[in-house]
């Protein structure tokens, strides 16, 4: 268990450039590269962001090798930011709601949803609390379209934290197998 999580991020694609070596969350990858476009995951799982301090479009790295992400994901922009995903062990457990601050209607998930229409008849999720394990949050059913990463708290209104145009249609648990 002592094995720390472990990315490499590099300036140009194919893992060229300079390097910059990450084992934790980082805020601003500027200070560190100019530009980055690819990354090798060695260890763990991070999202990644195109805009500093966890902000824009946020992208799901497992341990693998990235030569040219931008491409790949459709990204409009390179990383800016990072943050490393904890190893969860234990239950997973997350209540969504129809609408902002928990109103409407409400359903506990303990395991994943290809698709809250299907499942739920909810046509919206504009609210959730997630009190157990790390979750991925989907803008499309069957983990699909853009997403969202959800740890542990209260998140009363998914307008507020920038997502205005997005509904989240499905839902998955980050477990063991990520890693």
């Amino acid at each position: 268990m002592g094995e720390k999580t472990r990315v490499i991020f590099y300036e140009d694609r194919n893992f060229q450039g300079r390097s910059y070596e990450v084992m934790n969350d980082c805020p601003d990858m500027f200070s560190y590269l100019s530009r980055c476009h690819s990354c090798r995951v060695e260890r763990g799982c991070f999202m990644v962001y195109d805009r500093p301090n966890y902000m824009g479009n946020q992208y799901f790295l497992r341990r693998g090798e990235y030569a040219d992400y931008m491409s790949m994901m459709g990204m409009s922009d390179c990383i800016r930011s990072c943050r490393m995903i904890p190893m969860h062990r234990g239950s997973y457990r997350m209540r969504i709601y129809e609408r902002e601050n928990f109103g409407g209607q409400m359903y506990e998930l303990m395991d994943d949803c290809d698709n809250i229409m299907d499942r739920f008849r909810m046509s919206n999720c504009m609210s959730c609390n997630v009190m157990e394990g790390h979750w991925l949050m989907y803008e499309q059913p069957h983990y699909r379209g853009r997403m969202m990463y959800m740890r542990p708290g209260e998140y009363r209104s998914f307008m507020n934290m920038g997502f205005s145009g997005m509904r989240f249609m499905s839902m998955r648990r980050i477990t063991d197998s990520c890693f």
